[in-house]
This record gives structure tokens, C-alpha cells and sequence, in this order.
């Protein structure tokens, strides 16, 4: 049967959050699936959904809930049939999505890394001791302690640009933004440091743009094939799986990244207390299509060296 194609006057509608980021990767989107049907920004409509994370920016993630804040509305407005797709942060999406709904396509992913950003431009090594960080990251909370047991980390949440705003006003002196959003929104003059992965390994699925659908609809899955990247969708398969194994969310410290080279995939975790005093680390190597189960292997291995009580909250 041939493909019922947009059109102007019936657009595929995009749902998304509404920061800048989020918008970017909308655009993206549009710009992808525009470019591989020849057809006119004009055919796509991209319809902003404020989400519980949004919403409330005084409160820690982990007093709120967990990474659905940034995802439960938008969804509820995809199964409803208000938009026709969501594009969502995969580092911000429950590795399990409610019944009805599929997210099976993967945008290229972009810069893994995480950013040390000061206004200075200085470098992580180079803070001074008992220095203030802002972040709203367990992972990143519990990987800077760990790495920097002196330092003072407060509760940094918002955009991009708020973020940037509490450094201004002195509120720290530094923080951490990730690679792929500053590259996304096209921002070279913000002063940052790349992290190596070696140093600081990533949130799972960071830097990768994951587009989510209802399952029963054939058109929307005929066209978001046109644009999946292979390659990502293979290194996520293993980075969430490796998640759910250790029943990921945002109040657990969890780190993982799976790269490809050739025929085969090598998958990185750690997992760490929530006040940093503790770290467990382990890799798996191996064919790409068993990228799934070695990311399970990898989080039962972990579990059995973290022993219970290892994710109990402790403040640092």
C-alpha cells in the first residue's frame, strides 16, 4: 500500500518538551524526516508539552519521582492521539514505555561526553579544594565525590541557560553540562571541558535522541525507518539493557556506554553509593547482536559485588 504522506494542511504532529535543547532535537527531527521525503518544514508540526519535570524546579528529581518526570505527559498525549511522535532525551526515558507505545528509532548519536563548565574556563583538575559544583545528577554527584571527596555539591536543576545564569550569580563556580546538548544547540562560546569517557564515564543513552510512537501505527513506522541509525540502536540495546538489569533511575548512580568497533560491541558500567564512597566498575567485549545480554551479564556481575543496601540514599 503506498505511504500517506504528510502535508501542510495535515501534519505529522511532533511532541516534545519545550527547553531549548528539546526543541533542537525536535527540529532535528523535522529536518530528517523532511529531508528523506522531500517534503516541506511546513508538513510537520512540533507541539510543545510541559512535563512534571518542567513544572517543579525546586525540588531534588529524586523527591519527585523518577525519569518519567520528564516523559509521563508527553506519552499520555501520544497514546491519546494528540501528536504523532515523541522525541525524547534517551538518557531521560524509563527503559520500559507503557503498553501501546514503541520506541524502536534512534537519531545518530551525537558527543558522548560530559562537560565541566566554569566561567573561567578552568578545568576540573584545577578547582580549588572545598570548591561549590551545582548539579541535579546523582551519577554525577556521586562520580565527582568520589573522584573529589572535598568538594561541596549543591542542587543545580533547569535549563541550559538557568544553569549558566547560578553561575553568573555565584551560586557555584562550576557545573556539568553534557557535550551533546551544547553541540545540538550550536553554543561554542560556552567555556568547557570535554571529560573523557575514562575519567567520567556517561549517563546510558546520553548524547542519543530516541523517537517514540504508538505501535499500531504502520505509516509513522514506515517513515521513522527512513531515518533510524543502525549503529545507535545497537549500542543502546546493550546500554538498556545493562539499566533495567539494575532497575535504573534517577535516584541511582548508573553509568554505561557500549561502542562499536567492526563486527563487535564493548560495554562499559559502574555503579556507584549515592555519597560517592564507593565505585564498582566492569566491561564486557563481544558479537554486536548479543549486545542485550552482555548488558544484563554485566549488571547481575556488578549486582553481586555491590551486595544489598549498595543504592540506599546517603547524603554525601
Amino acid at each position: 500500500m503506498r505511504l500517506t504522506l504528510p502535508t501542510p494542511d495535515e501534519p505529522l504532529k511532533i511532541g516534545t518538551r519545550g527547553s531549548p535543547l528539546a526543541l533542537a532535537q525536535a527540529h532535528e527531527t523535522r529536518a530528517r524526516l523532511a529531508d528523506a521525503f522531500d517534503l516541506p518544514f511546513e508538513a510537520f508540526e512540533i507541539v510543545v508539552i510541559k512535563t512534571t519535570g518542567d513544572r517543579v524546579l525546586d525540588r531534588p528529581l529524586k523527591e519527585i519521582g523518577g525519569k518519567g518526570l520528564f516523559t509521563r505527559e508527553i506519552e499520555e498525549e501520544l497514546l491519546s492521539g494528540g501528536i504523532d511522535i515523541a522525541v525524547h532525551s534517551m538518557k531521560d526515558m524509563p527503559v520500559e514505555q507503557p503498553g501501546g507505545l514503541l520506541l524502536d528509532t534512534y537519531l545518530p548519536r551525537e558527543d558522548v561526553r560530559d562537560a565541566f563548565v566554569a566561567l573561567d574556563g578552568g578545568a576540573l583538575a584545577a578547582l580549588a579544594e572545598g570548591s561549590v559544583v551545582g548539579t541535579s545528577s546523582l551519577r554525577r554527584k556521586a562520580q565527582l565525590l568520589n573522584r573529589r571527596p572535598d568538594l561541596q555539591i549543591v542542587e543545580f536543576r533547569g535549563n541550559l541557560q538557568t544553569r549558566l545564569k547560578k553561575l553568573e550569580d555565584g551560586v557555584a563556580m562550576a557545573t556539568f553540562l553534557a557535550m551533546a546538548g551544547l553541540n545540538r544547540m550550536n553554543l561554542p562560546d560556552v567555556p568547557r571541558q570535554p571529560i573523557p569517557e575514562d575519567e567520567m564515564l556517561p549517563a546510558v543513552a546520553q548524547g542519543a535522541i530516541g523517537i517514540e510512537r504508538r505501535a499500531d501505527d504502520s505509516r509513522v513506522a514506515e517513515m521513522l525507518a527512513a531515518i533510524h541509525d543502525g549503529p545507535t540502536g545497537q549500542r543502546l540495546a546493550a546500554e538498556r539493557a545493562f539499566l533495567a538489569a539494575l532497575d535504573g533511575s534517577c535516584e541511582t548512580p548508573i553509568a554505561g556506554l557500549a561502542e562499536l568497533d567492526g563486527g563487535s560491541l564493548r560495554l562499559r558500567g559502574e555503579i556507584l553509593r549515592t555519597d560517592g564512597s564507593e565505585a564498582l566498575a566492569d566491561r564486557r567485549s563481544g558479537a554486536i547482536e548479543d549486545g542485550a545480554e552482555m548488558g544484563r551479564d554485566l549488571a547481575a556481575a556488578l549486582l553481586s559485588r555491590a551486595g544489598a543496601g549498595f543504592f540506599d540514599w546517603k547524603a554525601a
